[in-house]
């Protein structure tokens, strides 16, 4: 992660997830959460800074939590997966696979 974390900022936890961004893609990578924002770190060439749109921060994709209007999660057998709705009504979904993904949405929720 090369974001630079704020003053007041404290990590809550890392995890390496996919994330399929709302104009389409799967990319594999390393998600931060901290107490302010998601920081996503993909594992991908420079052209994904077109792929993440307005979210992208030299080529890491940062969320405000205060931008979350809400979170759905679903889970399946091989796919346990946060949709994140944003106030702009983007929809950005992280994948953990076949992992429990609670104690990611649970930070993703803590403030």
């Amino acid at each position: 992660m090369t974001a630079t974390i704020r003053p007041g900022e404290g990590i809550i936890d890392t995890w390496t997830l996919f994330y399929l961004p709302p104009g389409g893609g799967k990319y594999n990578g390393k998600l931060t959460v901290t107490n302010q924002r998601l920081l996503y770190d993909a594992k991908l060439d420079a052209s994904l800074t077109g792929v993440l749109g307005n979210y992208a921060v030299d080529g890491e994709l940062a969320i405000e939590k205060t931008d979350i209007q809400a979170i759905e999660v679903q889970r399946k057998l091989f796919s346990k997966r946060a949709t994140l709705t944003l106030a702009d009504g983007s929809r950005h979904v992280f994948d953990y696979g076949a992992m429990n993904i609670d104690k990611c949405v649970a930070a993703i929720e803590a403030r």
